[in-house]
């Protein structure tokens, strides 16, 4: 058999794994798309919204699941294009979200990283919203603690009271929350974040808040104390093009890895969320068909019905396709073309997905 030229970009939630549980049709897809050695026919790369996990963890748990090795270099988290911001490593950033934080952050590149906690631990008198963790007594103002100098939000924190309070302290006195400043600065410190995902779908039978829904109560509390808006120095995870770029850089990789020297000329992305991977996938098709370097000439969108999109359901359930379900709630700093929302193709699910593919490219597994 010849050397494959495309390649899969595959969501996890709603498309392999619902919560913890594997979808069905998951394993009969990697029952066509691995060889009897193990090994994959095609190259595939994991594109997930979750950000709160290790990338190695995130492997070792799909190989459980689909019954082969995956590979942490399969695996692209939400937060994972923020190695190529090299030029905020070496600046004192505070962290958000859950999980693996600090690992997470500096696997990613950066080398001082504050976490909320360590930041409510150090000036306590500024989490005052549960009565329960008010201290009792006044503290006195840390003068030692070294200015923060960016941002970064890796995914839904627990508290999001706590996590809004101490983020907005930060932007609003320019990293040294023990002072207090006149005027809110502006352009404020740089804010990296991943996942602007509202919704996503695990084994409740209705789509859960995601990172999107956090950043987006971020975004109307600054706009409401300052009258700006906020900025970001960095937005990435599904639909940004950033991600899809450096998915297919991934691809490109695992291909010359297996000695493929055929370039991966077609991509196909599978997901079910038209709000996030179908537009993301449409996106970086425009993006092809307009640049002049590159391997990739295309990026067909193939959405499931598996997870948070349902051609059945009305509500939260069936994301606005073909004029149906609520109305686009993609972040406002990636634009809307209603147009993006259209999948090339609407499947069931992966493995009838990933039988299209091999038809349309003329293999027979």
């Amino acid at each position: 058999m010849s050397p494959p030229t495309f390649g899969f970009l595959l969501d996890i939630d709603g498309v392999l794994v619902r919560g913890h549980q594997v979808i069905p049709a998951a394993r009969e897809a990697f029952r066509r798309l691995v060889d009897p050695q193990g090994q994959l026919r095609v190259p595939v790369v994991f594109v997930t919204n979750a950000g709160n996990v290790l990338q190695r963890s995130k492997a070792q748990e799909l190989s459980a699941l689909l019954g082969f090795q995956v590979e942490p270099d399969q695996v692209i988290l939400s937060h994972s294009p923020m190695k190529l911001f090299s030029q905020h490593h070496d600046k004192r950033m505070l962290v958000s979200g859950q999980g693996p934080l600090v690992e997470n952050a500096r696997a990613l590149g950066f080398k001082h990283v504050v976490t909320v906690d360590e930041l409510r631990a150090a000036f306590p008198v500024l989490d005052m919203v549960d009565l329960q963790r008010r201290p009792k007594t006044t503290p006195l103002p840390r003068n030692d603690f070294p200015a923060i100098e960016g941002v970064l939000l890796l995914g839904e924190p627990v508290r999001w009271e706590t996590s809004l309070q101490l983020i907005m302290d930060i932007l609003l006195s320019d990293g040294n929350p023990g002072t207090g400043l006149a005027t809110a600065p502006y352009p404020h410190l740089p804010v990296l974040a991943s996942n602007t995902d509202l919704l996503w779908m695990a084994e409740a039978k209705m789509p859960r808040f995601g990172h999107g829904t956090f950043l987006l109560c971020l975004e109307a509390v600054y706009r409401k104390v300052t009258g700006r808006e906020l900025c970001y120095a960095g937005l990435m995870g599904k639909p940004s093009l950033l991600t899809y770029q450096y998915a297919e850089g991934l691809l490109a990789r695992q291909a010359a890895r297996r000695g493929w020297a055929a370039p991966i000329r077609s991509l196909y992305a599978v997901g079910d969320n038209p709000m996030s991977d179908i537009y993301g996938a449409n996106l970086f098709h425009q993006h092809l068909q307009t640049r002049q370097e590159g391997a990739a000439r295309s990026c067909a969108a193939i959405l499931v019905c598996t997870g948070v999109y349902s051609p059945r359901a009305r509500g939260p359930a069936a994301p606005a396709l073909g004029g149906e379900g609520p109305p686009f709630h993609g972040h406002r700093d990636l634009g809307f073309n209603p147009g993006l929302l259209q999948a090339a193709h609407v499947v069931s699910d992966v493995h009838e997905a990933v039988r299209l593919v091999l038809g349309k490219e003329g293999w027979t597994l």
